[in-house]
């Protein structure tokens, strides 16, 4: 059953996640499970989405689950462990206030390691603009942080409503656009797991 995204002020949104200790544990079996139906009823609601971190559903484990065209899987107690020194900005959303939209500066490129769902350490280096800012975003949710923290210069908060009205004002002020992509629109694959790779580069589809 999906869950319901916590909103914006929910106490349990600022609260930093605690690793994942046991993956056989059935209870955490079962809170993965809910954070990827959450992921999954989103896009056949909305047509797209690419993340969403535990915290958003209440559950303070540091796991998101991640859908970028071949699947809904699982990234559990993720690292970043390589930033780009390139940053770019963006006007971010998020699923906790899909009425906002927040200018913030993110890194070109990241490298992640994580444990998937079989207990396998996995790493991918040196990843792509769409899923490295995707990422960034999921990942701060780990540490209690949102969008709204990281807002940068003036109008950096604006409703999605005058985003539309003005939109080519707004996309003028940022470096890089998100281009939501329907979800039905992905390709099929045997690997549920691949890593990012170029053939992933235009799956931008947000929120979030």
């Amino acid at each position: 059953m999906p869950d319901a995204i916590l909103p914006l002020g929910d106490p349990r949104l600022r609260a930093r996640s605690l690793p994942v200790t046991a993956l056989d544990d059935p209870a955490f079996q079962a809170e993965n499970a809910r954070l990827q139906a959450t992921l999954e009823a989103f896009r056949r609601a909305h047509g797209f989405g690419r993340g969403v971190a535990a915290p958003q559903i209440g559950i303070a484990k540091r796991v998101i689950a991640l859908n970028l065209g071949h699947g809904t899987h699982a990234l559990i107690n993720p690292e970043i462990t390589w930033t780009s020194p390139e940053t770019f900005t963006l006007w971010d959303d998020c699923m906790c206030f899909p009425w906002l939209l927040v200018r913030v500066r993110r890194h070109a490129s990241i490298s992640l390691r994580f444990l998937d769902e079989r207990g396998e350490h996995q790493t991918w280096e040196c990843l792509g603009q769409a899923e490295s800012e995707l990422i960034q975003h999921e990942y701060d949710h780990l540490e209690g942080i949102l969008a709204t923290d990281r807002a940068e210069g003036p109008e950096a908060i604006i409703s999605r409503e005058a985003f539309e009205q003005f939109r080519d004002h707004f996309t003028g002020m940022v470096d890089y656009t998100i281009r939501p992509v329907p979800a039905d629109a992905e390709p099929p694959a045997e690997d549920p797991r691949p890593a990012p790779g170029a053939e992933q580069a235009e799956e931008t589809g947000r929120l979030q």
